[in-house]
């Protein structure tokens, strides 16, 4: 009987639960149960599979690291491994609504435990020291949404419960900076170190050093959060899911210009650019769920499989640290994240 060879494996990353899809062919199986794909060590669970077309899921106890190799079996006959990438959880039991946030300065990860409207929680900020240990780092703040540097390194946290941004002083206490903003939610500094915030409701805000906020662009309503980063072309990109599947990033200019950059996705959340003006955005495309990678020319595909992907960020290593609905992971891909400044 002819062994089975697996033709390619996309997306080649992800972090548990995400599903991926492996093209082969000769995987010859009399049952259902005969069809078998391990990640390493660890047997994955087939959602469906074909002679030559499997999807699977990534398993949720692989063993800590960087990578393993993807194999099928069936009726006895082992194919030759093909390299994947694997999310290590850095961090769990948390709440993120958007995206972590890196510290260029100490190399730690910042991220939130939002709750439910109005949920006051006993922490509100977890901080991931570099070898990964998970600390509380700030309380007393109802839903945390949005987090982001400064170019002197100072933290901003957006409230959607009050409309206010929050500056962390050095004493890890949160100071009121801006207020009336709506339900703010996405942040983001330009290479100026202009502050912009969404409102979900419909505006994007320019926020001065004294924290005073004017209407910078209207946008559709999201229903649950307006997602803001900056590219290398100085535009800023907003995403904002909809009850639509068919989801549109939006870009607007150093002017106030918005102009549609790329459709269908999703629920798009969280995003963020590498040095080359790729777009990483969590998001759905095509039935698949994970981090869907734009190039600056539109063209899209899924470059990191993953369920309940709310945002994303890099490191100076390289390292894309993706974050779900409860979970934070790292995800060695060896890709230069991207800052305005």
């Amino acid at each position: 009987m002819a062994q089975p060879v697996i033709e390619s494996i996309v997306p080649a990353a992800g972090v548990e639960g995400g599903e991926v899809i492996v093209t082969c062919k000769d995987f010859v199986f009399s049952a259902y149960d005969q069809a078998c794909v391990r990640f390493g060590e660890v047997d994955a669970r087939p959602v469906g599979a074909s002679s030559n077309r499997i999807i699977a899921a990534v398993p949720a106890n692989l063993e800590d690291g960087n990578e393993v190799y993807v194999t099928l079996e069936s009726n006895g006959s082992m194919s030759a491994g093909l390299r994947f990438i694997v999310g290590h959880k850095l961090a769990e039991n948390l709440h993120p609504v958007a995206n972590p946030a890196y510290d260029r300065d100490n190399g730690a990860i910042y991220t939130t435990l939002s709750g439910s409207r109005g949920q006051k929680v006993p922490v509100s900020v977890y901080k991931i020291t570099p070898d990964g240990e998970s600390e509380p780092f700030l309380t007393d703040m109802i839903n945390p949404s949005g987090l982001a540097f400064s170019p002197s390194g100072e933290m901003f946290i957006t409230s959607r419960y009050d409309g206010t941004v929050y500056r962390v002083t050095p004493f890890k206490e949160a100071e009121e900076f801006a207020r009336n903003l709506g339900i703010a939610t996405g942040i983001a500094f330009d290479a100026e170190g202009r502050m912009f915030v969404g409102d979900r409701s419909g505006t994007i805000y320019l926020v001065n050093e004294i924290g005073e906020g004017t209407p910078f662009a209207t946008l559709e309503p999201s229903m649950a959060a307006y997602h803001l980063a900056f590219g290398p072309d100085g535009h800023l990109y907003v995403a904002g899911p909809t009850l639509s599947s068919f989801d549109s990033i939006v870009r607007i200019s150093p002017d106030g210009e918005v102009t549609r950059f790329f459709s269908g996705l999703g629920r798009p959340q969280g995003m963020a650019f590498d040095r080359e003006g790729n777009l990483y955005i969590a998001a759905s495309r095509r039935g698949h769920r994970g981090i869907v990678r734009i190039t600056p020319d539109a063209e899209a595909e899924m470059a990191v499989a993953g369920v309940g992907i709310v945002g994303l960020c890099f490191d100076d290593q390289g390292n894309m640290i993706v974050a779900t609905t409860r979970e934070i992971f790292r995800v060695q891909l060896g890709i230069e994240g991207y800052w305005p400044f």
